[in-house]
């Protein structure tokens, strides 16, 4: 009989429901044998709702319970770090949201655990898995070797959000509190100050996903020549790739849909990636190809419906049985956590060089 790798869901909220936990049920190769949930009435509901054997009150019962293979971590961001890292501690492989923690050092702790007890160790930037954004990757490979749209220009990854909810819902809800028994780990790096933990902690839970598409699609971390986080106005963040540049182009605007592209620009053309919002299930994002030339032509290739976050749990579950490598995990999401920070200290740099502020970070 083939194996299943028995999953643990640590959490059972919106998220936790709508976003992972029935793309696990429903997955062949693994079962969900356990939900730990400090809401007790919530905790049985999902348990009964959907079939699930055991319950537990707290993460450090069921990371107790030897048969719970790997965990799917789903908590408040103060405190996945701390919680990924019990479970690590136990021997059991992982798979949490982004971020990873508070800050790279706190990330380093992951890793190393998870390395030391040679674990598959996931960080959740589920737009890696997205199949569009998949094929973009395999087709701006071929027009960089080929050389078929010209010379390499500029990037630029935006986004401005909106509604990435889509209205979801047919979740379990309950109107219990969670108690926490501490404030977690802190949520942004020691060196920043206190003002501006919170904005820095909103940007790397948000706009991470960005510039991580920017590092996937180009295989580097860029050097960072100018940066501007106003936690109040648009951020803009440049950055240098060797043989070009790219912007990060990042803010909040009211928009009921949602506002996300990452282009390149070409001397002959240009490509255009626009991701659909995290909870449009089966939507991947969208591919334009357009040719510049004598004869225009816009290619807009056909991507089957499929979801992110369905794509991202099949891998883990395959990374955990088999070993198969991993798009993300805890390494490369460390580098994006090293990345996040630089362009806040080259900020910090900036504004502490100014004369004059026109418009303070808080």
């Amino acid at each position: 009989m083939t194996r299943k790798l028995n999953i643990g869901m640590i959490g059972a909220g919106f998220i936790g429901q709508l976003a992972h936990l029935m793309n696990y049920i429903e997955i062949p190769r693994c079962r969900v044998l356990g939900v730990a949930e400090f809401r007790p009435e919530l905790r049985r509901r999902v348990a009964a709702r959907y079939e699930i054997p055991r319950t537990y009150a707290t993460h450090h019962e069921m990371i107790a319970d030897p048969d719970i293979d790997a965990v799917v971590v789903v908590t408040p961001r103060p405190y996945t770090g701390p919680v990924v890292l019990d479970c690590l501690q136990a021997g059991k492989h992982v798979i949490s949201e982004k971020p990873m923690a508070g800050s790279a050092a706190q990330g380093q702790r992951l890793v190393d655990c998870a390395k030391a007890k040679n674990l598959c160790y996931a960080v959740g930037y589920m737009k890696r898995y997205d199949e569009g954004v998949q094929a973009a990757k395999q087709i701006l490979d071929e027009v960089l070797q080929s050389g078929s749209l010209g010379t390499l220009l500029y990037a630029r990854a935006h986004c401005y959000v909106g509604n990435s909810y889509c209205n979801a819902g047919g979740h379990v809800v309950t109107d219990e509190k969670a108690p926490y028994s501490d404030a977690g780990w802190p949520i942004a790096p020691d060196w920043l100050p206190d003002e501006l933990q919170k904005p820095f902690a909103v940007f790397l839970n948000t706009y991470s996903h960005n510039s991580n598409l920017l590092r996937y699609l180009f295989d580097k971390t860029p050097t960072i020549e100018y940066a501007s986080l106003d936690a109040e106005l648009g951020q803009i963040v440049v950055l240098n790739f060797g043989s070009f540049i790219a912007a990060l182009e990042t803010g909040r605007t009211t928009n009921r849909g949602w506002d996300e592209v990452t282009e390149v620009f070409f001397s002959d053309g240009r490509l255009s990636i626009r991701t659909p919002p995290a909870l449009l299930k089966n939507v991947p994002a969208t591919i334009e190809i357009y040719k510049a030339g004598s004869v225009q032509e816009v290619v807009s290739p056909q991507i089957n419906w499929t979801w992110a976050f369905r794509r991202q749990a099949e891998a883990f579950v395959d990374a955990a049985l088999d070993g198969t490598p991993l798009s993300i995990g805890g390494e490369e999401a460390l580098e994006e956590m090293r990345f996040v920070e630089q362009m806040w200290r080259t900020a910090l740099e900036r504004y502490a060089g100014a004369t004059a502020v026109a418009v303070p970070l808080h």
